[in-house]
């Protein structure tokens, strides 16, 4: 049905919400990619069997949805209209539920979440402590719509932001509203959205493009990926109004081959909104023609980054541009080009339909609204969480994260991906927005949280992110191509027991010359891994230098293993396990470890069971 006026779309979701039964039970079950990790599909299928094979299908629906956020616990099911919460389901428990809870108002127990601390089982939602704090505002629809169905989305209150866009705001009237707002780019840097919409319409010349960034590259994050598979008419409506601000016709969702959940609810996402007229040509009946095409990126990390991801566009190799001529004035196809990411297309709507001062209320005076954050790493509680700007880091690791798994002591944890800082336990209290993270020697980025543990060196963890980046590097400028490479060597000299502490000067110097004189951001922030890490745990750096010892035991070359003859008692698992045969020993009589034989795989350390084995 081609909706050709703003009556006609209202006229829809009127009936849209008239044919719902609010008493009518659905089973939803998350169906966002870490949930396919656990196997999803599976429980999807034997709901749909068991509803067949019971004869009830007629009378329980079925909503298979995005991302829930609480990854760590999935497959999740929730049953309305309780909403009752079921974790870590089963294909096997799929006919249970329908008999026990669906029809029969039971509670499974053994399904519910357990809150480890007071032992309290949850039956809702918003009695676990996961979601407690958080403010689900860009995820709220990823437990309520199936992405692939666009009336759930018009049900929920989807377009109606188009809608009053078209029907009286001038392009002026919704900068302002966005201005206003507050809201700054989700993608890492910050900059107000409103200003780079402003520039990009007042640039010279007919022709403008709107593009959505997804082409989400630090490893841990999938802040996009889920919002993109599980609601990704968010992101379109956001973009059309993008578009109608700037004076575009034409769109593109630059997103990750990797993502192909993603690609396929955005591709029948794109089609639907075509086919009610959403997108296309004299949208609702306003004379304004917008359409959007989807490009898929080759999974450069470089391609985040605006002129290079616009390189990629036009088919040329994704190598980024001097910043003195701006995208907005001269961006894809030298054309004005307004590229903002997911996160920050998917907030448009929201603020459109609510204000522009209810969403400056949210946050801190100078970083409004929320930010959706992939919290992984040595945490209880792995997930998506989505939080009000200002919330302190200790909040979202404890109260949202569960703390640290085994009671383990927490050491640091790094924000805004392989080119963030780490963030020592001292600051943990520090409030979450883009100038505190900044001033911290870290920042904000797309939303990426990797928290670590008393058992991570925190110089091997400055080694893995700079030879990540030294990887991804496109090469184009002499700074980033020989400074990545150089701190590379430099920090496996470090890690391997041959550094020096001239060194030490010798990294800082390069980590000043990258972040002055790169080309783009993956230069300029390059070094933010390994300034923080020399900057809060630079005892770590000396003692691998000086002492020849890694106070985590992590770096191979620098641990010595051995077997207390007190605690051994001769099982022969060690020697049996070995690879290279540096245990000998009687049975039943303590163990010798030839440290010269000895590689260091610790396989005799990992199935020792009477801590026999010792790493120095």
């Amino acid at each position: 049905m081609k909706l050709t006026s703003i009556k006609e779309l209202e006229d829809l979701r009127a009936q849209i919400l008239a044919d719902k039964d609010p008493d009518k039970p659905c089973i939803t079950i998350c169906g966002g990619t870490g949930c396919h990790a656990s196997g999803c599909e599976n429980v999807i299928s034997a709901f749909k069997q068991g509803l067949e094979t019971e004869g009830v299908s007629d009378r329980i629906d079925i909503r298979v949805t995005g991302c829930h956020g609480f990854c760590e616990r999935g497959p999740i099911v929730i049953i309305f209209p309780q909403g009752i919460f079921y974790q870590k389901v089963a294909p096997e428990d799929a006919k249970e539920i329908i008999n026990e809870t669906v029809v029969n108002g039971k509670i499974l127990d053994r399904l519910l979440y357990i809150d480890p601390i007071t032992d309290e089982k949850k039956i809702h939602e918003s009695d676990i402590p996961f979601y407690q704090k958080q403010k689900r505002m860009v995820l709220e629809n990823n437990t309520l719509v199936d992405p692939t169905n666009i009336m759930d989305y018009l049900g929920v209150g989807g377009y109606s932001a188009l809608a009053k866009v078209v029907n009286g705001m001038t392009p002026e009237s919704v900068i302002e509203e966005i201005n206003k707002s507050g809201l700054r780019g989700r993608g890492g840097g910050g900059f107000p959205t409103g200003r780079k919409w402003e520039s990009t319409r007042n640039a010279a010349g007919d022709i403008k493009y709107v593009i959505c960034n997804a082409d989400e590259g630090d490893p841990g994050a999938y802040m996009d990926r889920s919002i993109l598979e599980g609601d990704p008419h968010s992101v379109i409506e956001g973009m059309i109004i993008g578009a109608f601000a700037i004076g575009s016709s034409d769109g593109y969702i630059y997103v990750r081959n990797e993502y192909p959940l993603a690609v396929a609810n955005l591709t029948i996402a794109i089609e639907q909104a075509r086919e009610h007229g959403l997108l296309g040509k004299n949208i609702l009946g306003s004379r304004f023609d917008f359409d959007i095409s989807i490009n898929r990126g080759g999974g450069a990390f470089v391609c985040g980054e605006s002129t290079a991801l616009m390189a990629s566009l036009e088919g040329m190799p994704g190598e980024p541009r001097a910043k003195y001529i701006h995208t907005s004035e001269k961006g894809l196809w030298d054309r004005p080009s307004n590229l903002n990411n997911v996160e920050t297309w998917a907030n448009v709507p929201l603020i459109i339909n609510k204000g522009a001062d209810w969403y400056s209320s949210i946050g801190t005076q100078s970083s409004k609204g929320t930010k959706v954050f992939s919290l992984v790493g040595k945490i209880n509680n792995t997930g998506l969480v989505e939080v009000p700007m200002g919330m302190t880091l200790r909040e979202i690791i404890y109260d949202i994260g569960g703390g640290i798994p085994d009671d383990k002591e927490f050491k640091a944890v790094q924000t805004g991906g392989p080119s963030g800082g780490c963030i020592p336990e001292a600051l943990l209290d520090l409030p979450v927005d883009y100038e505190q993270l900044t001033e911290a020697g870290s920042m904000m980025g797309s939303g990426g949280m990797i928290v670590m543990d008393e058992d991570t060196c925190m110089v091997d963890v400055a080694r893995y992110f700079t030879n990540f980046l030294q990887e991804e590097s496109c090469g184009k400028c002499v700074p980033c191509r020989e400074g990545l490479l150089r701190m590379g060597e430099i920090l496996t000299d470090i890690t391997e027991g041959r550094g020096t502490m001239e060194q030490l000067s010798l990294i800082e110097d390069l980590s000043e010359l990258l972040k002055d004189a790169s080309l783009c951001a993956l230069g300029t922030t390059a070094a933010n891994p390994v300034m923080s890490t020399l900057k809060y745990f630079r005892n770590e750096y000396i003692a691998h230098i000086k002492d020849h010892k890694c106070p985590a035991g992590v770096c191979k070359e620098l641990i010595t293993y051995g077997i207390d003859p007190d605690k051994c008692t001769g099982c022969g698992a060690c020697m049996k396990n070995c690879p290279s045969g540096a245990i000998t020993g009687e049975k039943k009589q303590p163990h010798v470890l030839d440290t010269g034989k000895c590689i260091k795989c610790q396989i005799c350390y990992d199935v020792c069971k009477f801590d026999a084995v010792t790493k120095e």
